[in-house]
């Protein structure tokens, strides 16, 4: 755990405080909703009608997909490994994947083909149905690899990426840094995304870092942190999350909040960074009247029950939580 030394903190707001009590509730949703108790899951009428992702990034829908069918479920040869991961990440729709192993059988770099990968989303696309998530933003990439079509530039750079024996390179990292700095130099690759695929391969055995070692503020979470403070003082957005996440237990017990943490493990930097995303959108129906960085006043998507199948969950073999579920 690294302890921050500054000269100035940061200056709390209101939503400070928000911000762990949104913690707490929207985690007690998670649980209620694991245990298979009935809507609605809170009294917090902003939390039942509107959509907010989970507390713990890696018990997201996408992330447990990801984990399960595609990191876990395959060969863990370095590249294939590493093929599967960014593969599915670059789309980051479940559908879409399960349309090309549909249609592939097996989806493996061996068995790769431009070609045959670039007909088939062709195809999705011509049924004018999405094949990109619209969670992550790439930009095409036309300008570097000339494609007309953007999935068709995607495909090229990870073909670019196995060309340079990436994955090999990214075994003989010696920290989650160096991952996301060799991730950002690859063309349509910003900050955000490279810090996401590192966290999304740092789930694998390719890599093994722990995720309280580097953080990126993306653009949701600086949204969230200029809500909650009125002054940063000397700390970067990073900083701030750091700061979170060491005190998350002070902050807990000072509120007398008993937060039920995911079976035993705290939360990360990468949850600490995506809670001020959901913070910065719950605030503009709590905390009409404070603005963020992006001025937004609505909350875009609402809430609707759905029938979607159970999720068990599953989570890296390595964090030793598995048995506890």
């Amino acid at each position: 755990m690294s302890i921050l030394v500054k000269k100035t903190k940061p200056k709390p707001s209101i939503v400070y405080n928000t911000y762990w009590e949104f913690i707490s509730k929207r985690q007690d949703v998670f649980f209620k909703r694991f245990n298979n108790i009935s809507y609605p899951w809170t009294d917090d009428e902003i939390l039942n009608n509107y959509k907010f992702t989970n507390v713990y990034r890696a018990t997201d829908r996408v992330s447990q997909f990801l984990i399960k069918n595609i990191i876990y479920d395959g060969s863990q040869e370095p590249e294939e490994l590493f093929f599967r991961t960014i593969l599915f990440k670059i789309f980051n729709r479940i559908s879409t994947w399960e349309f090309l192993q549909e249609e592939l059988g097996e989806i493996s770099l061996k068995n790769y083909s431009f070609k045959a990968y670039d007909k088939l989303l062709l195809e999705v696309l011509k049924n004018n149905e999405p094949i990109y998530s619209p969670a992550y933003i790439m930009a095409s990439g036309k300008s570097i690899f000339g494609k007309d079509r953007k999935h068709q530039n995607h495909l090229l750079l990870i073909e670019r990426m196995i060309k340079d024996k990436l994955p090999y390179i990214l075994q003989k990292s010696t920290s989650m840094k160096d991952v996301y700095e060799l991730l950002l130099s690859y063309p349509t690759i910003g900050e955000f995304l490279a810090y996401q695929y590192t966290t999304d391969l740092n789930y694998s055995n390719l890599i093994n870092f722990s995720e309280m070692e580097f953080v990126k503020a993306g653009p949701g979470a600086k949204d969230g942190i200029a809500k909650c403070f009125t002054s940063l003082g000397d700390y970067s957005y990073e900083d701030v999350i750091k700061m979170m996440a060491d005190n998350q237990e002070m902050e807990f017990e000072k509120r007398g909040i008993m937060f039920q943490n995911l079976w035993g493990r705290n939360l990360q930097l990468i949850d600490c960074q995506n809670v001020f995303c959901e913070v910065d959108k719950y605030s503009r129906m709590f905390h009409p009247e404070i603005m963020g960085v992006s001025n937004r006043i609505r909350i875009k998507q609402k809430f609707k029950v759905q029938n979607k199948e159970h999720i068990d969950y599953f989570f890296p073999p390595k964090w030793g939580i598995n048995n506890l579920i």
